[in-house]
């Protein structure tokens, strides 16, 4: 077992001091596209613009005979452009495939400076985080890396489930995890075809209030990831690292998205996939909080002081657990205003007409 004093310590020789902590940049959209496909890339630099993450997917979605051709417009569009303050991920292969060892040779030692993070699909358990971790050290040690890349793993399987508190704290790289709901279907073999979302033949109903036990009973469509998502909510928060909702498949359906992406952001989750442009405005809007909460949780957290002791706003105590959930809102607010000078002009009227009228 490794001694807990030895793991913050580089695993190869030359390679950067792992982190210490997982830096809070805004990721309330991860934006996939593939670098195999040129009219994607092409508007990439566009799409930079208006999303936290740009992510260069190298895994599913891109046929076996384009994984080369992905990988390497992946270099080619990392080399063409400065993202500035959006962030870059790659997909990697899973770690079964003839592609993955490609995958990192070559993106570490071409684009390892421009890359922030390795996403890595169908991770089952410790094991495979401490596989990336050291091959990762030896290939930052060979390109001359002074920042470790991070590593965020997909829940994909129900191995990777089970494991997921392990996985959460395998490696100091550990920046997140991400739920991917429809490998994992398939792997616990649930009865749906659906990527995300609900299903309508998941659903309770109401008692019968009569002798008719078919009349007047009404159904509740009901969400069959939350078991998983606040599993893996749970094991992020324990070990410091980012929980996410991942893709949404039924790209028509804006309405149903943004309902399963709010549910996330209400369990914990900091952010979800955006498989399609129509899904980044949708993202953006759930995960930065309402103007109207970010005013509530700045008077909360004036009126309480030091946080200690209880007070009355409006009719309802406030104490020290309030303050603790205000706080989270507020400084979730202040990151993403730090970034978005509309959302800061937004939190800064609402919060002023709060102080006023109160």
């Amino acid at each position: 077992m490794r001694s807990p004093k030895d793991f913050f310590a580089p695993l190869a020789v030359g390679a950067p001091a792992p982190v210490r902590e997982i830096p809070p940049l805004p990721s309330r959209m991860i934006h996939f596209f593939d670098p195999s496909n040129e009219k994607m890339v092409a508007k990439a630099p566009d799409i930079a613009k208006k999303v936290d993450v740009l992510l260069g997917n190298l895994e599913d979605a891109v046929r076996a005979d384009r994984k080369e051709a992905a990988r390497q417009g992946l270099v080619d569009v990392a080399k063409a452009n400065d993202f500035g303050q959006t962030q870059l991920w790659t997909r990697v292969n899973s770690l079964d495939s003839p592609w993955v060892l490609d995958d990192l040779i070559t993106l570490v030692t071409e684009i390892g400076d421009k890359l922030d993070v390795i996403m890595v699909p169908k991770v089952e358990g410790a094991q495979d985080i401490h596989y990336v971790d050291r091959l990762l050290a030896q290939l930052e040690a060979r390109a001359g890396l002074t920042e470790p890349l991070l590593v965020h793993a997909i829940l994909e399987t129900a191995s990777g489930v089970a494991n997921v508190e392990e996985i959460a704290g395998a490696s100091p790289r550990m920046q997140g995890i991400s739920l991917g709901p429809a490998d994992l279907a398939a792997s616990r073999r649930m009865k749906t075809t659906r990527v995300g979302g609900g299903h309508p033949g998941y659903l309770v109903r109401t008692d019968p209030t009569g002798e008719d036990l078919t009349e007047g009973r009404t159904t509740y469509q009901q969400d069959l990831w939350h078991y998983t998502v606040a599993r893996m909510v749970d094991a992020c928060a324990a070990n410091g690292i980012l929980p996410y909702y991942g893709p949404f498949g039924d790209i028509r359906d804006v309405v149903a998205c943004e309902d399963q992406f709010r549910n996330a952001f209400l369990l914990g989750c900091v952010g979800a996939w955006s498989l399609h442009p129509a899904q980044i405005d949708i993202a953006k809007k759930v995960f930065s909080p309402e103007p109207s909460d970010v005013a509530w949780a700045r008077r909360v957290i004036a009126a309480m002081g030091d946080g200690t002791g209880a007070v009355m706003i409006d009719g309802k105590m406030q104490d020290d657990a309030s303050v603790k959930q205000c706080r989270v809102v507020a400084e979730l607010a202040d990151a993403l205003a730090a970034r978005d000078p509309e959302l800061a002009a937004a939190y800064d009227a609402a919060t002023k007409e709060a102080l006023e009228n109160a």
